[in-house]
């Protein structure tokens, strides 16, 4: 399993190779990273949990004009070629399939335990300072507003809403970012993204103060 896993990642780092610095290598790694720190803490399937988050971004949608199904076929064929078990695959590709925010609506009831791992791994990741620095590169890569007092967030947007959404940069926080902490499944996962969420709200007290030249 352990040349499984070092193959894994020297994929992932080829892969990403030259990807938006959000979605690139380095988040991948601090989500595998972070998916073993919860890992720790829960009864689970570890050599799951390490290849569904490192292969968890492996063709993000948002950079394939929506369509989800690259990752599942890039991943499935990846670990058919690494011999990997039929079980691994198959709980591996679940996950990437179900890991998303914007398909929260359609989570699946009584989520496996690698699932909820690795996706409280990849919202933690989104949130507090790396959280606000991804979210700024981002909108920086799509030319979004950083801010425009006159435009309100969009809330309870619906999946094809939020993926065609090019609101402002500080909107995100509120669409998206400071909604993961009340979405964590474990009790590691809540316990990181309490102290995350803190660090936004005072980012964002101080953005306001700045922008309002106070």
């Amino acid at each position: 399993m352990k040349n499984l896993i070092e193959n894994t990642i020297e994929f992932v780092k080829e892969k990403l190779e030259g990807a938006e610095a959000g979605h690139d290598w380095f988040h991948i790694e601090r989500v595998w990273k972070l998916s073993k720190k919860i890992a720790e803490t829960e009864d689970c399937n570890l050599a799951v949990v390490e290849l569904s988050a490192l292969l968890h971004d492996i063709a993000d949608p948002k950079f394939h004009n929506g369509d989800e199904s690259i990752a599942l076929t890039v991943s499935r064929d990846f670990l058919e070629n690494q011999n990997a078990s039929d079980d691994i695959i198959e709980k591996v590709l679940y996950i990437i399939k179900n890991i998303s925010f914007k398909n929260r609506e359609n989570a699946p009831e009584n989520p496996p335990i690698e699932l909820q791992i690795v996706q409280d791994a990849d919202r933690v990741d989104a949130i507090g300072a790396i959280g606000i620095a991804r979210t700024f590169n981002f909108g920086g890569y799509k030319n979004n507003l950083m801010y425009d007092p006159s435009i309100e967030p969009k809330l309870n947007m619906s999946k094809e809403e939020y993926k065609k959404s090019n609101g402002t940069t500080i909107n995100h926080f509120y669409e998206k970012l400071l909604l993961l902490k009340d979405l964590m499944n474990t009790q590691e996962g809540k316990k990181i993204a309490e102290e995350r969420h803190n660090y936004m709200l005072n980012f964002l007290d101080q953005f306001y103060k700045e922008w309002n030249v106070e």
